[in-house]
């Protein structure tokens, strides 16, 4: 697949980013780097979509596909085209919205590394004091 000219550094060189080529990258893998784009968590989406998790993580990894209503919420809600979020034409998430997603998710993996770390020294404590 080609990308449009216009949108073709950018489409490719955040998927590129991600692990996804222009010949590799199925619809899943196109779903997930435009919700990492937009800085969305499964949760997030699947919330803001109405429909669960487990069913958004089998559109992710290629298990299932979405309906013709939620490819186009989607499309609206991740900020990429319809075109390109099933085809990979057209435009798809920039490297800056790929930039952000990757800072809000070292934000979020120091804050769940904090709260281990508590977790751990309060269980250290009660094994040491027996």
């Amino acid at each position: 697949m080609a990308y449009a000219d216009a949108t073709k550094a950018t489409s490719e060189a955040g998927m590129a980013d991600q692990g996804y080529g222009d010949d590799e990258a199925t619809l899943g893998d196109r779903l997930t780097a435009a919700r990492e784009g937009a800085g969305l968590s499964l949760d997030d989406l699947a919330d803001k979509l109405g429909v669960r998790v487990e069913k958004l993580s089998e559109w992710e990894g290629d298990q299932d596909e979405p309906r013709a209503v939620y490819m186009g919420r989607l499309s609206g809600m991740l900020g990429v085209s319809l075109r390109w979020l099933m085809t990979g034409e057209g435009s798809g998430p920039s490297a800056g919205d790929a930039l952000q997603a990757a800072r809000a998710e070292a934000a979020r993996l120091q804050q769940l590394l904090a709260e281990a770390t508590q977790r751990l020294n309060r269980l250290e404590e009660i094994l040491a004091n027996g």
